[in-house]
């Protein structure tokens, strides 16, 4: 696991903290945030690479914070793999093991068995693939046995083919070693499909930290809905179960008083022509004021005088309903799809 406690770092003109974060045991905790949010730097941090000047970090139960690189059990892996152009893989793998302190080396043939490199072991990197430098910074990483493998953009400036590729890699190597692995990314996708724990940055504090399911379906702040594009975000004064926005009340299951925003995702907001009874508590009457396209799918603008509401439909839906700009319609919603912040 990974403990930050009261952490800062001065770097130019740029704060990162103080800030605090736990990183449970065995996870993939995924960290995001904006370019410029100081993600690579916590990375460097962590990894001994750039001094803190306050706080503490704490690798598996142990004070690391003063310690060289070499005496942390972590590994860090760059988006760019940072191998030696002059040598070899197996001697990319094997550089790190002279300067660790780490007594629990993973064995190089199971090693390379599990990454599949065993026939690439004699090649330069510049004979590689993307997915096979990938592949072989890991192995670099992990023979020294790091109790934290720390992953930096690793699938950002690779294809789709190979970041499905990566990526199945890293979900595989990370159940098989147990090992406690944070990457860092701009990808929702690599989010989604690895993660199980995560945390957003922004401007050098934690945003929001949580699994991930509570990051992407509980946003907590105004901030965290509009950055994981979550539409209908709204201010509000609330009253009890009610969020008055100008002349309309939106019912929602969180009783609070005061102001305050409210989150509607779109895939929760139902459009149909006739005021029909349904069992959605929310239902207004509105406009359509746009319909973009989106693949299979399409994202519907309807003004509803007090405000503006994105509902994602199919295209058949679009077509049969036979909705267009102008069309008057009826949007609902149920009051537990409502986020409150």
């Amino acid at each position: 696991m990974i403990r930050l406690k009261d952490l800062s770092v001065s770097f130019k003109e740029f704060q990162l903290g103080p800030l605090h974060l736990d990183v449970p045991e065995g996870v993939f905790f995924m960290l995001m945030g904006p370019t410029g949010s100081g993600k690579t730097l916590l990375l460097e941090t962590i990894a001994g690479l750039v001094k803190p000047d306050t706080g503490t970090i704490e690798v598996a139960g142990h004070d690391v914070t003063d310690n060289p690189p070499g005496r942390r059990s972590v590994g860090i892996v760059y988006q760019d793999t940072a191998l030696f152009p002059h040598l070899s893989v197996r001697q990319n793998i094997m550089y790190g093991v002279r300067y660790s302190s780490n007594r629990n080396d993973y064995d190089f043939d199971v090693l390379v068995e599990v990454l599949d490199l065993r026939r690439l072991l004699d090649r330069l990197p510049g004979k590689l693939s993307g997915g096979e430098k990938q592949r072989t910074a890991l192995a670099r990483a992990l023979i020294t046995g790091p109790e934290v493998i720390l992953l930096d953009e690793p699938l950002s400036s690779l294809d789709q083919m190979f970041k499905g590729e990566i990526r199945n890699e890293l979900k595989r190597l990370h159940n098989e070693t147990g090992t406690t692995f944070l990457m860092t990314t701009h990808d929702f996708t690599d989010a989604l499909s690895m993660g199980t724990h995560g945390a957003v940055i922004r401007d050098g504090k934690i945003e929001q930290e949580g699994t991930i399911d509570e990051i992407f379906y509980s946003p907590a702040t105004p901030f965290m809905a509009s950055f994981i594009g979550m539409k209908n975000v709204f201010p509000v004064e609330f009253d009890g179960n009610l969020a008055d926005i100008r002349e309309l009340s939106v019912r929602h299951t969180f009783p609070r008083n005061g102001r305050g925003f409210i989150a509607v995702p779109p895939e929760s907001v139902v459009i149909s022509c006739t005021s029909s009874v349904t069992s959605e508590r929310n239902r207004f009457f509105g406009t359509i004021s746009s319909i973009e396209q989106m693949g299979a799918s399409c994202s519907v603008s309807v003004d509803c005088s007090s405000f503006v509401i994105v509902s994602h439909v199919t295209r058949n839906a679009v077509i049969e309903l036979k909705l267009t700009a102008g069309s008057e319609v009826y949007i609902s919603f149920k009051a537990s799809s409502v986020h409150v912040f």
